[in-house]
């Protein structure tokens, strides 16, 4: 594959699905103790990266659950964060300064805070109660940070006997490493073609629904706009009708993310109306990637790790066609701000 380091690929994702057990552990301890609410709290990407597993307690489990936007919270509080308050902190660097602020907030009012990072050493790691510590980088933390957020809500409902089919689908996982590979292999001669395609478009409008809405909305902010500068247009599914259809015409981009949950009827209906308004329909279908031996319900909850492995290519492809690294900022991490 085009620039790709599949050996250190699988390690990262292999540490990622190690980390059910611990998981396992600390929630179990945690949910013993008396914690009656959980609260995700993300800066940015690996905020939006939460989202799936926020969706899945949310209509899955009947514990409340919170995701809350670290800066927002410092300023507003919250009136359900207290000491029995589990509080779920992603941060691939483990710096983010919105994100040491609110673990700080967080901390100050009792509740227990679990950090996911790439690097132990760090403000979230060490200021956390519970700091599991996967290293990846930009290319590699959508997996690993898709994989450990749903390892929580997993054990969560686990602990309250909202889910008889942990141990099958925790075993699922455990395969999905090798599996994600041969998803990224199979996907490189589309990747390749649409990063061709699209290498000069303007602009876009993205759409997803259920778990594949987190996807659509961060490859379209974090990948396209700050690491392509090219101007996006996410937008849910369900509020693509309200809105976003009265750009589309016959030369505006619309790509759509279709995973295999109970949400996918709305991504269809956009793609049924944008096949008669429009050629420059792209869909990326998650039921079309081999999983052997996966059960539906562990496809359903692994669509936008499918999607996110599967997207990572068509960034490869793109960065080079275009000239762009991906690492190129104007203000990212280059002003004060």
């Amino acid at each position: 594959m085009f620039n790709f380091d599949e050996p250190r690929f699988l390690r990262i994702q292999a540490g990622a699905v190690a980390l059910a057990g611990p998981i396992d552990k600390a929630m179990g301890q945690l949910l013993a103790e008396g914690a009656q609410n959980i609260f995700f709290v993300g800066t940015g990407g690996a905020g939006i990266l939460m989202q799936p597993a926020w969706q899945l307690l949310s209509m899955r489990s009947d514990i409340p659950v919170f995701s809350v936007m670290p800066a927002e919270l410092v300023l507003t509080g919250d009136p359900h964060l207290n000491a029995q308050s589990i509080v779920v902190m992603p941060s691939l660097s483990g710096t983010t300064r919105e994100t040491i602020a609110a673990l700080e907030y967080c901390k100050r009012h009792g509740a227990r805070v679990i950090a996911l990072t790439g690097h132990a050493d760090t403000p979230l790691a060490r200021g956390a109660d519970s700091a599991f510590v996967n290293f990846a980088e930009d290319d590699t933390s959508c997996e690993s940070f898709y994989l450990q957020a749903l390892y929580v809500a997993l054990s969560v409902m686990r602990q309250r006997g909202e889910c008889d089919t942990y141990k099958s689908v925790v075993a699922d996982l455990q395969r999905l490493p090798a599996l994600l590979l041969n998803v990224k292999r199979a996907f490189e001669p589309r990747a390749e073609r649409f990063a061709e395609e699209i290498k000069s478009e303007p602009y876009h409008i993205i759409t997803g629904a259920g778990s594949t809405w987190p996807e659509a909305y961060y490859y379209g902010m974090c990948i396209l706009e700050e690491m392509q500068w090219i101007r996006m247009r996410p937008v849910h599914a369900s509020d693509f009708f309200h809105g976003a259809l009265e750009l589309l015409d016959k030369d505006v981009s619309l790509i759509v993310f279709k995973g295999e949950d109970v949400l996918r009827p709305l991504a269809e209906r956009v793609e049924v109306f944008a096949r008669e308004h429009t050629s420059k329909l792209h869909v990326f279908d998650t039921a079309s990637f081999d999983l052997p031996a996966i059960g539906a319900e562990t496809r359903a909850l692994i669509s936008p790790i499918l999607l996110a492995t599967a997207m990572e290519r068509v960034s490869a492809h793109l960065e080079a066609k275009r000239k762009h690294p991906l690492t190129t900022r104007r203000y990212y991490n280059r002003v004060p701000y």
